[in-house]
């Protein structure tokens, strides 16, 4: 019954006198059912919502333990919470009532008030209910916007007079409005839970970028010092032998040779020191390489675990993801930044093309697995001569490349441009070995 229905019973039941006594006890429910609808819509925390709901139940029902089943993802009922009339929880393996009356409850959507349950064979007493010498159970279905959401239950070994209409009414609209209450708590927890899954997966990216972009930024200066600084040494040195060649043929005794001697000590000093930066710039690039943390891994479900956290960003929002998976087999890759690679060759999709569709395809063989990436934009724009080599390089400025290219390197893997008639298509591979 309804909460709308139950109150236009007691308004029937006001205009008739007869049945004060009735009109009486229902208002007396309805006003217990009110404050229970005011306590248990108090929270959006799922637990606290359960643990209300239950409480009320047993007190309403004068019951000795209450548990409630919620439908998950699969559509099959899981043990929720379990208490006892003090309020105290009960494990789950004290769920051991018949689950005959429960499953049959949810499958049909109707409620089951049982008086005398040790004497009702159509819940076959041989098992749970004899067992635990139940006498009186109430089962309601918890129904929301007319689905099936779980099953609200209460027993007890001492026999009630259940079949009054008042108290399972009562029960029914409890169940009711507990429903909802558990269905709102429920799409709230969903929501906090989605969003702190973004926020994680937002620190992980930007923790990701962060490593990748100080290892290229490294790198660039690493190889920036090394050249800047070989050139500087080779004009230093070839000064030098200038010099010395020039003392040489000049006359000894002549005051220019004390003049050498001083541009030779400062020569000197100035190649020393140039010989340190070339070693600091070659320590600076070793040091750039990050460290890669290898595990086992499938490389589909690494490919599909970044789609997932990347499609609920606002750059994201019209992207297209199609995904053509071969079963792969494991391989040994650094995940952190094989996602990041990943995330970077999506965002180049995405910043060429606000609406694009981006299709991966994986493969195996060779000892190998390949991802093709692929979308339908504006492509790459390649000069005539020019490789992958070239496109990626840090003269060209296409920072996020390089690190891409880096990456797979690490891994000991390879990547390429593919020849397509229009959009940009990628392939990198990576050892299975």
């Amino acid at each position: 019954m309804k909460f709308s229905e139950f109150k236009k019973n007691i308004d029937t039941l006001e205009k008739a006198p007869r049945n004060a006594d009735e009109y009486t006890e229902r208002v007396k429910n309805l006003e217990l059912i009110l404050d229970i609808v005011k306590s248990i819509n108090r929270t959006l925390i799922l637990d606290d919502v359960l643990q209300l709901v239950l409480k009320n139940a047993i007190k309403l029902t004068n019951s000795e333990r209450g548990f409630i089943v919620l439908k998950n993802q699969a559509g099959k009922l899981v043990y929720e919470i379990g208490l006892d009339a003090k309020g105290n929880s009960l494990p789950e393996n004290l769920f051991n009532v018949s689950n005959t009356v429960v499953e049959d409850v949810f499958f049909h959507g109707q409620s089951k008030f049982i008086e005398g349950a040790q004497s009702d064979t159509d819940y076959d007493p041989s098992k749970s209910i004899l067992k635990l010498e139940l006498q009186t159970i109430l089962c309601s279905p918890l129904i929301t916007d007319e689905k099936k959401i779980g099953v609200i239950y209460v027993d007890s070994k001492h026999l009630h007079k259940i079949k009054a209409k008042e108290i399972t009414d009562t029960f029914e609209i409890l169940a009711g409005q507990a429903a909802t209450a558990i269905r709102n708590a429920q799409l709230y927890h969903g929501q906090i839970t989605a969003y702190n899954a973004l926020q994680e997966a937002n620190t992980h990216l930007i923790r990701a970028e962060r490593r990748a972009l100080k290892s290229s930024i490294d790198s660039e200066i690493g190889q920036s010092l090394q050249g800047l600084v070989h050139l500087a040494l080779l004009e230093t040195e070839s000064l030098m032998r200038t010099i010395e060649k020039s003392q040489k043929e000049s006359d000894e005794q002549s005051k220019e040779t004390v003049l050498f001697d001083r541009l030779k000590l400062k020569l000197k000093i100035a190649i020393d020191s140039i010989r340190s930066i070339q070693k600091y710039a070659q320590v600076l690039l070793e040091t750039s390489v990050m460290n890669l943390k290898k595990d086992s891994g499938d490389l589909n479900r690494t490919i599909v675990s970044v789609i997932k956290y990347i499609s609920s960003m606002k750059k994201f929002h019209s992207i297209t993801f199609k995904t053509e998976f071969k079963t792969l087999p494991l391989c040994n890759y650094d995940s952190e930044q094989i996602q990041h690679l990943l995330v970077h060759l999506f965002t180049n999709s995405a910043e060429a093309r606000k609406d694009a569709t981006i299709l991966i395809r994986t493969n195996a063989g060779d000892n190998k697995v390949t991802v093709e990436i692929e979308d339908n934009g504006p492509g790459f724009p390649i000069e005539k001569g020019e490789s992958f080599s070239d496109i990626v390089s840090l003269r060209s400025g296409n920072y996020g490349l390089f690190q891409c290219k880096s990456i797979i390197d690490r891994h000991n893997g390879e990547i390429e441009l593919l020849q397509r008639p229009s959009g940009a298509a990628i392939k990198f591979s990576l050892p299975v070995k």
